[in-house]
């Protein structure tokens, strides 16, 4: 009998283990994607969290922090400023644009120990910035370990516009790559007819191009996982390719 019931404690565990292990999105989120001639400066939020839930995780110092413009690269870590988000340890960080154009955003974090799922987590997250209303090279690849290519312009859309993109891994697409979406519920403002829609979920297809529609204008969250070729420390390490998209409302 004692066995048993050490047998249904921990398979209610698991399982607790297993319903709490919700979406983790790499969080790259600027004040806007469209800065304007009269505002050239934003500010910039980087952490690890379940978006929708706002439950926040620790991000330490990534290992990678730049931007893209017109194909050079710029290090930005030395400008991130410790903070908190969420209760939890992350960064800030403020940019000047000096130049029209499009900038892409890129952090590669320190790979993330996840107990409940017994793995390693890396998001490759960037998000991408038009600059007095310019930009023309958004569907160009970075050429990082795995990525998210738009095919419909990352700015200027309105809420219900289908967006698409494709998952890039060592530079190859991806076919059938499962892609993790998520709205960034900042003001708590939105709550979920069900746990199961919290975080939505689309395939790419054979090509590896998904296709999403996103309901509310905000902040939404494309993560595609797939596991790496290597191991960290014998566990299994998940390579997520995160992208954030602001749409807005009419």
């Amino acid at each position: 009998m004692k066995k048993i019931l050490i047998a249904l404690i921990a398979s209610i565990a698991l399982f607790a283990a297993a319903a709490s292990a919700h979406a983790h999105f790499g969080m790259l989120i600027p004040d806007t994607s469209i800065v304007s001639p009269e505002k050239k400066t934003i500010n910039m939020e980087l952490s690890f969290a379940h978006p929708f839930e706002l439950a926040g995780m620790d991000l330490v110092k990534p290992k990678k922090f730049s931007v893209y413009h017109e194909g050079k690269e710029t290090d930005l870590l030395s400008s991130l400023k410790k903070s908190k988000f969420l209760g939890h340890n992350g960064f800030t960080t403020s940019f000047k644009f000096k130049r029209p154009g499009m900038y892409t955003f890129f952090m590669e974090p320190t790979p993330y120990p996840e107990p409940a799922e017994d793995n390693y987590i890396i998001h490759y997250t960037k998000t991408i910035v038009s600059a007095f209303n310019e930009g023309e090279d958004w569907n160009k690849p970075l050429g990082v370990k795995t990525e998210i290519v738009p095919l419909t312009r990352p700015w200027g859309n309105y809420s219900g516009n289908v967006f698409q993109g494709i998952v890039l891994l060592d530079g190859k697409p991806a076919p059938y790559t499962r892609v993790e979406v998520e709205l960034y519920n900042k003001d708590s403002k939105y709550k979920a007819p069900y746990e199961c829609m919290v975080t939505q979920e689309v395939l790419c297809d054979a090509n590896g191009v998904f296709t999403f529609a996103c309901p509310k204008s905000g902040w939404w969250g494309f993560a595609a996982l797939n596991d790496a070729d290597y191991k960290i420390k014998g566990k299994t390490v998940e390579l997520g390719a995160v992208l954030w998209i602001e749409m807005f409302s009419y």
